[in-house]
């Protein structure tokens, strides 16, 4: 302290705060009892209203509240922001009705708008906020502003949401409506299939090639007739035993992804509007043409603008300009991977039917490769996709646009 005895006399305190009984205090009292008439002149109005008698209820009536909320399984950890500073953190159990009572006896009368990220819990809690009268939208995780080597908390996460949604520095996804979202399921619950099947696949032909039985080039993909040649070999008895409990796995499988196909088939005739767009593109079939309709829908309904369905596909260039120097590159992958997967796939057998699309694959592929080639062709055949929806015609092969 014997640094600051010589900043300001005594005199200067009583002078400025002549309210204030300094007394025969010492400097080190005085200091701190000038820092708190400092700071209690410089509080606003509603930190004041906080720091009174906790017996007395704060007053949101007429204010706007926007609360992030870090959802987890068990518990929901949110922060409430209200007039440009955070009024309110806390972390309650993860019942939807329970959560939602509480919310407007705390802010009663308040405006309140909320947030989360998208991610396991789905689009219950966002329907349950919506029908309770709270204006709620579920964000990309991706879109949240994140410091540089911050650490992750629950409450620093939630704290981020609120204070970015009272700001309006967050936008919301689109939510898909309960049907949709059940409908989702079958092509997604193939998808889940098909990667176990391909795993399980791997796993027989592991334990082949670690006893010498198949070459370290056999490349094969697995099907029933290549476990039918499995079975003909001489096996020792326990791998014999361990690749017949893969073997029936990889079967059972490959039955229920069969009979997954088949319930998408008859899904397909409750949609035959989309269905028959989306099937009269080259290159796309019945599975192509179900997983489509049922991730993206109507094109011309959903979607403002082709910007807006490539950003969600991720099938935007990345971009590193500066000045004068424009820089783009790859794609952002910031979008729906599965729906990637699906359009590069039907990609390489479109170019085999539409010529134009053809030849405007080979005049790319000579100079960027033909990786790139194929993903500028799956943006031109989306593209063309959507006006199909918006013109209300199916595709028409070798149309140059």
């Amino acid at each position: 302290m014997s640094g600051i005895e010589g900043v300001k006399p005594f005199w200067f305190f009583a002078a400025e705060f002549p309210g204030v009984q300094f007394g025969q205090l010492d400097l080190k009292k005085k200091l701190h009892c000038w820092y708190a008439c400092f700071m209690s002149n410089n509080k606003t109005n509603k930190e004041l209203c906080m720091q009174k008698n906790s017996n007395t209820k704060i007053s949101y009536c007429g204010e706007k509240v926007f609360i992030g909320i870090d959802v987890h399984k068990k518990t929901y950890t949110f922060s409430a922001w209200c007039g440009g500073m955070r009024v309110k953190v806390a972390t309650v159990p993860a019942e939807n009705a329970t959560f939602i009572t509480s919310l407007k006896k705390w802010f009663t009368g308040a405006s309140i708008r909320s947030c989360y990220e998208a991610g396991f819990s789905g689009f219950k809690l966002h329907r349950d906020l919506v029908a309770a009268g709270i204006d709620n939208i579920v964000v990309n995780p991706e879109s949240i502003e994140v410091a540089a080597n911050e650490n992750k908390t629950d409450k620093r996460d939630s704290n981020k949401m609120g204070e970015q949604l009272s700001t309006g520095r967050l936008r919301g996804i689109y939510v898909p409506t309960d049907e949709e979202e059940r409908a989702r399921l079958i092509n997604r619950t193939r998808e889940q299939f098909m990667k176990e099947r391909n795993r399980t696949g791997h796993r027989i032909k592991s334990r082949l090639f670690q006893f010498g039985f198949i070459d370290k080039d056999d490349d094969r993909v697995l099907s029933e007739k290549y476990l039918c040649e499995i079975e003909a070999l001489d096996l020792p008895q326990e791998l014999k035993y361990s690749l017949g409990l893969l073997m029936n796995h990889w079967r059972y499988l490959n039955q229920q992804i069969d009979y997954i196909k088949t319930e998408m088939k008859a899904q397909s005739f409750d949609d035959s509007y989309n269905e028959a767009i989306y099937q009269s593109v080259p290159g796309i079939g019945d599975v192509s043409a179900r997983i489509l309709s049922n991730e993206l829908g109507d094109l011309s309904k959903r979607f403002n603008n082709q910007g807006s369905l490539f950003k969600y596909v991720g099938l935007t260039p990345s971009e590193h300009s500066s000045g004068e120097r424009q820089m783009r590159g790859n794609i952002d992958r910031q979008g729906a991977a599965r729906l990637r997967k699906v359009l590069i796939e039907c990609s390489w057998r479109a170019i085999d039917v539409d010529g134009v699309l053809k030849e405007c694959f080979d005049r790319i592929a000579s100079t960027r490769g033909k990786k790139r080639a194929i993903v500028a062709i799956a943006r031109k055949l989306l593209g063309r996709i959507r006006a199909c929806f918006v013109t209300k015609t199916e595709y028409c092969i070798g149309l140059v646009a």
